[in-house]
């Protein structure tokens, strides 16, 4: 398998941001870190291990990235208005940095598929979500879809519009609709251990998109699933096969 390791300065953000890139060929995965995690957690973590066949295979290039976490939503030092402008900073890395790098690293100009786990499985939800110009599939596993547990009930608009349980009810706008619609929807989460705020989110965000009329494959796993590494190394191979199936 090919591995890379990338470090580029971000003007969005003021420092360094590390990635790695894993494969040769195929549709670019973008992965979400878990809580404050880094760029290598995922390889660390046995999850692309758990992808080595698609990837191998050339079906997936995979590129894991930092997250910011503990400077944003996670930093409880600050006052959520700035936690939610160091998001945004975050949001502009990604979308006006890190995707048009991705674009030119592969030589095409592709939609990405958006993926994580934990608080990555938050992001990946919220950057498809915020940005179906950029991703047209998302692989959430074991996210949330609001940010109270950090922040309390605070409201301003970076919040509002990054929890996608809060803006998505609002949304009419037809040019998000019919991208979503066009769009590749896993959300999964466990019924097990620490899975709860999870499950209930994963439930209320499967009545928004059948309400609006997005196909959306809404996925709740056993009672013994838990929110932890062995059962998100299962889950993630599966639903790649299962969108190679859907292409």
């Amino acid at each position: 398998m090919n591995i890379e390791y990338h470090k580029h300065w971000s003007r969005s953000l003021n420092q360094d941001m590390e990635l790695k890139v894993y494969g040769h060929s195929g549709k670019p995965v973008l992965v979400f870190p878990t809580q404050s995690g880094r760029f290598y957690d995922y390889e660390n973590n046995g999850m692309i291990e758990a992808a080595r066949w698609f990837i191998d295979e050339g079906f997936f290039q995979f590129f894991t990235v930092d997250s910011i976490d503990s400077q944003s939503w996670v930093n409880s030092g600050a006052p959520p208005a700035d936690r939610g402008r160091r998001h945004e900073d975050y949001d502009r890395y990604i979308v006006q940095e890190l995707v048009p790098w991705i674009h030119q690293y592969q030589g095409q100009e592709s939609l990405l598929l958006a993926t994580g786990c934990s608080m990555g499985g938050y992001h990946s939800a919220n950057f498809f979500f915020r940005h179906p110009d950029v991703f047209d599939s998302v692989i959430s596993l074991s996210g949330i879809f609001k940010l109270t547990m950090f922040i309390g009930d605070y409201m301003d608009d970076n919040v509002y519009f990054n929890s996608p349980l809060y803006y998505l009810p609002n949304l009419t706008d037809p040019w998000y609709l019919e991208r979503y619609r066009r769009g590749q929807i896993i959300l999964c989460a466990g019924q097990g251990a620490w899975e709860d705020e999870m499950q209930e989110d994963a439930r209320a965000m499967q009545r928004i998109l059948r309400e609006k009329q997005i196909p959306a494959w809404v996925d709740l796993w056993g009672y013994d699933v838990n929110h932890d590494w062995p059962w998100w190394r299962k889950q993630l191979p599966y639903f790649l096969s299962k969108l190679m199936e859907h292409n």
